[in-house]
């Protein structure tokens, strides 16, 4: 979902994360689908589910126009398999455990200045097409 399509679906107003005069570039994964073990309902311990991962990085320019070299980028690559390594370590109760687990992977880059991360359950309530959460979480001084 872009800057714009935020503002014109829901009440709430996120800040940009792509900002040239400050020389912030924004790296994003768009509705990453993967099966995890989440939930704290005795139905969700012993089984996998969908959930939907949306990751958004505000991320500084340290290099020049980048050189075309993928070592001088944040890798979008990177994101989704340090995603799927934090599935895979075991069962997580919470959505939110989940959304500030991949913040904090994202946000341990040193280029990465604020990470803002969305994470749904696509089967967990009869009748919504998801439930979850979104957090922002910005790298400290």
């Amino acid at each position: 979902m872009s800057h714009d399509d935020a503002q014109t679906q829901s009440n709430i107003l996120h800040l940009p994360f792509a900002d040239a005069a400050r020389s912030v570039r924004h790296v994003f994964v768009r509705d990453f689908v993967t099966q995890a073990q989440i939930g704290v309902w005795e139905h969700e311990k012993d089984t996998h589910q969908a959930v939907r991962i949306n990751v958004d990085l505000s991320v500084a320019e340290t290099v020049d126009h980048h050189e075309d070299q993928l070592t001088n980028v944040v890798c979008y690559n990177d994101i989704v398999n340090n995603i799927q390594a934090i599935i895979k370590t075991g069962h997580i109760n919470l959505v939110e455990t989940l959304a500030e687990k991949i913040a904090e992977m994202a946000i341990d880059d040193d280029r990465v200045i604020a990470a803002r991360v969305k994470v749904e359950k696509l089967e967990a309530v009869e009748g919504a097409a998801s439930v979850g959460v979104e957090i922002e979480r910005h790298k400290r001084p």
